[in-house]
């Protein structure tokens, strides 16, 4: 099952539970049908923001010290914890089930065509804030759906490098960027190891687990556990990953990341060593593709790069 077919799945759960609330608070509550409608679905909505700071909570358990210059004060952490929701809430309920694969090219684009790559769980819908942005900034970029959705963070490799050529034959680019979110950038760094770095002007990843996540350990599938992380030990498939990359890799990565992440926890698991790292504070896991600061910073780190011939991996 695709991240399409599977959000359009819940939606329809979802309705079916409102309809059902309402209906039973109408005809044996004595709700009048206003508020039978408004009980079914601020019941699902509630449920919902349940799920969505139960995350926060998991997190805690795992979480990094947060540095003082990005501690937040009570209001704005209630902020935070709405836009996540509201982040939340817009991927998996309008952005991920009415997603198609996208390819936008501008001949005239003098940046560096850029490769879009979602985390787990997800699909290109994830980008549609972002992909606005490259539009108006007139910067050519595509995305690439990893399927099956709990399958081997390996497996996914032959789609990015697949999504790579097809961006430079479209675009006549050398090379492109790669911006991935959460486990996409994971995803990258396998293709890096694979496939080298001749193609790639720079990876931006957002929120990536590069040393893993306790919160894996509630994650199904294969590349969830791959993403594992017992104390301060990483999973051996990320250990083994660290372990084939040099500090010439490792330079062409941007890591973006917060310290107040609720899926990635310990937080400072998305700092990477020799890499160009980006800290944020008051910005949840999924709002990292959405927030207008995080997005502003990935817009500056992609200026200027070369989209010219492919350098010598």
């Amino acid at each position: 099952m695709n991240a399409r077919r599977m959000t359009r799945l819940v939606l329809l759960v979802q309705a079916l539970a409102a309809l059902a609330i309402g209906l039973a608070s109408w005809r044996w509550g004595g709700a009048a049908p206003w508020q039978a409608a408004a009980l079914g679905l601020g019941s699902v909505v509630l449920a919902r923001l349940l799920i969505n700071m139960n995350n926060f909570l998991l997190s805690a358990i795992f979480a990094s010290p947060t540095p003082a210059e990005y501690r937040v004060k009570p209001g704005a952490f209630l902020r935070m914890l709405g836009a996540e929701f509201r982040a939340s809430m817009l991927a998996t309920s309008w952005f991920m089930p009415r997603a198609t694969s996208c390819l936008r090219v501008y001949p005239d684009a003098r940046a560096v065509p850029v490769l879009l790559v979602h985390g787990y769980g997800c699909n290109g819908g994830y980008w549609a804030l972002f992909g606005r942005r490259l539009e108006r900034e007139r910067i050519s970029h595509a995305t690439v759906d990893l399927v099956p959705l709990a399958g081997d963070i390996d497996g996914y490799v032959p789609l990015v490098e697949r999504a790579v050529e097809e961006l430079r034959a479209a675009t006549g680019a050398g090379r492109v960027a790669i911006v991935a979110h959460s486990m996409g950038g994971l995803v990258a760094r396998a293709w890096m190891r694979r496939h080298g770095t001749a193609r790639l002007a720079r990876l931006l990843t957002l929120g990536t687990p590069h040393f893993g996540t306790g919160l894996a350990r509630f994650g199904l599938g294969v590349n969830a556990r791959q993403m594992g992380r017992r104390g301060e030990a990483a999973s051996a498939w990320l250990r083994a990953l660290a372990d084939s990359e040099g500090p010439e890799r490792r330079a062409l990565v941007t890591s973006i990341f917060s310290h107040h992440d609720n899926i990635v926890s310990p937080q400072t698991s998305s700092h990477l060593p020799g890499a160009r790292n980006i800290a944020f504070g008051g910005v949840g896991h999924v709002a990292l593709g959405l927030d207008a600061r995080v997005l502003d910073a990935v817009v500056a780190e992609l200026a200027g790069l070369s989209a010219g011939d492919p350098q010598r991996a």
